[in-house]
């Protein structure tokens, strides 16, 4: 099988690849594998949106249990027992610029020291005519482990959240039916909108109207209970909350 390898420490996987039969090219393959952690997963699926992912941690960085040796993992991915999943992802648009998002998509201040004004509609139904704070997000069901947990303390098993940054005001953080819109307007800027671990920035200014639902296409990811295993999780995160480990690998059984 021809495979595209990315992330770091590439040299600690290479030959074990090679020795199960892995052809590694930089064009013409049907499989990315990202070595690394969660960010080499989003790297690797906003360069090769659709091409199939078997994202496997690295053990340098993310200790692998017992069950997750590299070996284990590429051995049961060859011979077809390593589960698929497919991943929904977002977009969000403002007039001819777009993002794309595995994870989330937030929009935040651009002035650190100054906050951010906007509204919120679900679905061309307003929901709060002013927050004023940090900013605002949206994401997936694999998303909710990540920025919308610090922000909200909690995850989700289906649908969109919709999470608020550091308000001035309590306003509620929801979790919404998957085919919800979210539109976003700026009353006050400067801000920016952001995906994932994307560099890129797309500048917000008074008036921009954002928004934000979920993608027509999906991602196909191999593995993706592996890479969020809880005992995986729990070699890199000793005091990690059990209750949150369960919630981890229950969401992982699901993807």
């Amino acid at each position: 099988m021809k495979a595209k390898l990315t992330g770091k420490n590439l040299h600690d996987i290479t030959p074990l690849l090679r020795e199960r039969g892995f052809e590694l090219v930089d064009t013409g393959f049907d499989l990315v594998i990202p070595h690394g952690g969660d960010g080499a997963l989003l790297g690797a699926e906003r360069d090769f949106p659709g091409t199939p992912k078997l994202p496997i941690r690295d053990g340098r960085t993310a200790p692998l249990c017992a069950d997750h040796s590299y070996e284990r993992q590429i051995d049961d991915f060859l011979s077809g027992k390593t589960h698929k999943s497919v991943m929904p992802k977002l977009i969000g648009s403002i007039k001819n610029a777009r993002v794309t998002a595995l994870n989330d998509i937030f929009i935040h201040n651009a002035d650190r020291v100054s906050a951010v004004r906007y509204r919120v509609w679900i679905n061309d139904t307003l929901y709060v005519a002013e927050v004023v704070g940090d900013g605002v997000g949206v994401a997936t069901v694999h998303g909710s482990t990540a920025y919308y947990r610090s922000i909200t303390h909690s995850i989700f098993r289906v649908g969109i959240g919709l999470a608020f940054s550091n308000t001035t005001e309590p306003i509620t953080h929801l979790v919404l039916p998957e085919d919800s819109e979210i539109k976003i307007e700026i009353t006050r800027g400067p801000a920016i909108m952001v995906a994932d671990n994307a560099p890129e920035r797309i500048r917000l200014k008074n008036n921009d109207v954002i928004t934000i639902r979920k993608h027509d296409v999906t991602t196909e990811v191999y593995g993706l209970n592996n890479f969020m295993c809880p005992k995986c999780r729990l070699l890199r995160h000793p005091n990690q909350d059990p209750y949150l480990n369960s919630q981890i690998n229950f969401l992982a059984e699901k993807l």
